[in-house]
């Protein structure tokens, strides 16, 4: 009963109740959901990300998200050989209460990363991002309380959904972000970033609704501290407001060198982050040449426990990496968490 509860909640919320945008627990992942400073921001020449999480799969999919990113710096043999001037594409889709709501984005970013010192060991940088959004609701299927009978949801509701321009939304959003970065000794590396998405809290009207997007604020940080000759230690944090919607991260990962003396050697990475007042997430990952591969679980320790069995959704992260063909020169400190 509790689930049908909760699934009934999601799903008429969609119509009246202010949302919050998706969220990734492999937060670090994600560089261009995170903060559009962090296009470009990266030791290669183009990187490519992919994420998919399923949140709480025992609530009817309440929430199903994926997202696929490009970027690159460009511009190398015309800027500072210290700066970074990045740009990138980011496709991202977010299908609420199996399938209800579905939101699509299509977004474009730039970012420059100027460098504060001469050898470029401390750098602060500016993003913006554009996005294309168009939002909809598949009302196909839905039950109301109005339509529950003694049999079950057999009755007719008196929701109006005969004109479908009321059922989509499409418009464009306004992000930008601004980060600083920097390393002490070229092997440890620090940074601290803030974002803000939805600048132009453009408006949402779904069937007669009226609400504003609210923007969401986030600050987050990290820093890799070397352990020994081929090991570190990653430490990240992650805190967001939206409306009067919060989400607090602070966790980290051990990166662990497997045959540090072959020609290729792999890395394993294990931690765990905490969602204040939510769920603890164990992280795996696992780096071999130019791809990682990252997988976490939200283990639910909130009060939705009965309802989805303390299963809080599954998260997987794949990224790629193009190095350049000569890596011989000095290496870019850019968070990795």
């Amino acid at each position: 009963m509790s689930r049908l509860y909760v699934t009934m909640v999601l799903c008429l919320g969609m119509l009246h109740a202010r949302a919050q945008d998706p969220n990734f627990s492999q937060f670090f992942v994600s560089p261009l959901t995170l903060n559009p400073a962090l296009t470009g921001k990266f030791d290669g020449m183009v990187r490519v990300a992919g994420n998919y999480r399923n949140q709480w799969p025992t609530i009817n999919n309440a929430f199903t998200t994926y997202t696929v990113s490009a970027d690159a710096s460009i511009l190398r043999d015309r800027i500072s050989e210290n700066d970074v001037f990045g740009i990138g594409i980011m496709a991202f889709s977010d299908k609420s209460g199996n399938g209800v709501l579905q939101n699509n984005y299509l977004s474009g970013s730039i970012s420059y990363h100027k460098s504060l010192d001469e050898d470029g060991s401390n750098q602060i940088g500016l993003g913006f991002q554009g996005s294309y959004v168009n939002k909809r609701l598949n009302v196909v299927g839905l039950h109301f309380e109005d339509m529950l009978r003694s049999d079950g949801f057999t009755g007719v509701t008196t929701e109006d959904f005969s004109d479908k321009s009321r059922l989509s939304v499409s418009y464009v959003d306004v992000n930008a972000g601004a980060m600083y970065s920097g390393t002490t000794n070229g092997d440890n590396n620090i940074y601290l970033g803030v974002s803000m998405y939805h600048i132009n809290r453009h408006k949402e009207t779904f069937n007669n609704g009226q609400y504003f997007l609210q923007p969401r604020f986030t600050v987050h940080g990290g820093a890799r501290l070397p352990i020994g000759e081929f090991n570190a230690f990653h430490f990240s944090a992650n805190y967001s407001r939206q409306a009067n919607a919060t989400n607090s991260m602070i966790g980290g990962a051990y990166e662990m060198n497997l045959g540090a003396e072959s020609d290729q050697p792999a890395t394993l990475y294990v931690g765990s982050w905490i969602r204040l007042q939510d769920a603890i997430i164990p992280y795996v990952g696992l780096e071999f040449g130019s791809l990682r591969f990252g997988a976490s679980y939200d283990v639910n320790t909130s009060k939705l426990k009965p309802a989805s069995n303390m299963r809080g959704g599954a998260e997987i992260s794949l990224i790629y990496v193009h190095q350049k063909p000569d890596r011989s020169g000095r290496r870019l400190g850019c968070p990795i968490f």
